[in-house]
């Protein structure tokens, strides 16, 4: 006869303990069926289910695992599981498996806790919790915190887009972020990172600000809105806003490109992304010559944007075909994947306006970035509290495994 047993260890974590139990149980010629560590704080969590093929040695075996334990200051628990809960458990495997992302300044209880219990709703069970940022000095300033939880559950929703309402409207009351992803082959294995840029890559609409350098500003500012909601069709807003920059010296182009910022974390993200291999790009409905000083600055190896058309040292207030626009993005990174032998599931668009919800919807992480309200609702995935950097936490990505 044969004894499954959970063992359980606990105490302050060392050097060698693992080690020394394993030995133990080698002695008893145990076998080992399942097993997991977690140190959190210096404080060890250690289980492992394991097969002792002898009852008659169980005994034995499992008071030296005591004593061990009892000189390296740990407390042993052991728990006795039935064949039949066994085989349950083995025939669970099987079930689908997704990752649910907790992004915020500032983890709290109160977050873990509706996120946890919507989970539970929906019949998922969580496998495993794991802090994927930083640790943060208790002083820090909210609006410079970086929190991520990863939770690992188990199980498929009845109601997908139920759940993705319940998590999107919790993450609104709260003020964080919640994806729901399916923890599938390509989730680590994703190798081409495509970006809108106004308002994605840039804090501020380029179109904007040179309006503002025509003396247009409201009138353009007021289309932009309207087309970044999607109440307009995006190409016959660009020519409309467009037309209105007629006559703008082309000197202005260099003026508001000394201006332009980066968005929060972009330098960070595009470091770790050429690190891992990925290539990327940006495909904008904005303006070439920005783009460009973007991709000597970020080392991006793709431009796709707008190109202004300039005569006598003037814009004539067109662009040169074709546009770029929603279906332009969403054709550009089909072409891309292709080019570098990916499937679109190893594929990250990344996107603040209605004009980039074709792409979201193709890549295999499509997120909008500090987006309106209609292009959240309608995305896979949605960031708004943290920097663009937070997209790397959504591959499962660690503060810890960085160059810094």
């Amino acid at each position: 006869m044969r004894e499954i047993v959970l063992i359980n260890i606990t105490g302050e974590d060392r050097p060698g303990l693992t080690a020394a139990i394993t030995g133990v149980l080698a002695q008893g010629g145990v076998n080992i069926l399942d097993i997991g560590q977690a140190v959190i704080h210096d404080t060890l969590s250690f289980g492992i289910l394991v097969e002792i093929p002898d009852t008659e040695r169980a005994s034995s075996v499992l008071k030296d695992v005591l004593f061990t334990g009892y000189k390296l200051d740990q407390q042993v628990r052991f728990t006795p599981v039935a064949e039949e809960d066994y085989q349950q458990w083995v025939a669970g495997q099987g079930k689908p498996r997704h990752i649910v992302t907790l992004l915020t300044r500032k983890v709290t209880a109160e977050q873990l806790q509706r996120v946890s219990a919507i989970t539970a709703k929906y019949d998922l069970n969580i496998d495993h919790i794991d802090r994927l940022s930083g640790r943060m000095p208790l002083d820090t300033p909210d609006e410079q915190g970086k929190g991520c939880i990863e939770f690992s559950v188990r199980g498929e929703p009845a109601d997908t887009a139920a759940l993705r309402a319940e998590f999107l409207s919790v993450a609104q009351e709260l003020n964080v972020d919640i994806a729901f992803q399916r923890d599938s082959v390509f989730r680590r294995n994703r190798r081409l990172a495509v970006f809108d840029m106004d308002s994605t890559l840039i804090e501020a609409e380029v179109i904007d600000e040179l309006a503002k350098a025509a003396g247009v500003g409201v009138q353009v500012v007021e289309i932009t809105e309207r087309a970044m909601r999607g109440e307009l069709d995006f190409r016959s807003s660009f020519k409309e806003r467009l037309a209105l920059l007629k006559g703008l010296p082309e000197s202005a182009l260099e003026e508001v490109g000394a201006t332009l910022r980066l968005t929060e974390g972009a330098e960070v993200l595009f470091a770790e992304l050429k690190r891992l291999g990925y290539k990327t790009a940006i495909l904008s409905g904005g303006f070439t010559y920005f783009a460009k000083q973007l991709q000597a600055r970020l080392g991006i190896d793709y431009v796709f944007a707008n190109e202004l058309q300039i005569e006598d040292g003037c814009l004539t207030g067109v662009a040169v075909e074709p546009i770029v626009d929603a279906q332009r993005k969403a054709d550009l990174l089909r072409e891309l994947a292709e080019r570098e032998g990916l499937r679109l599931e190893q594929t990250i668009a990344v996107g603040d306006g209605a004009n980039d919800l074709p792409m979201l919807g193709i890549a295999g992480l499509g997120v909008a970035f500090r987006a309106k309200p209609l292009v959240k609702q309608s995305a896979k995935q949605a960031i708004s509290t943290l920097g663009l950097d937070g997209i790397l936490y959504l591959l499962g990505f660690r503060d810890r495994d960085g160059t810094e």
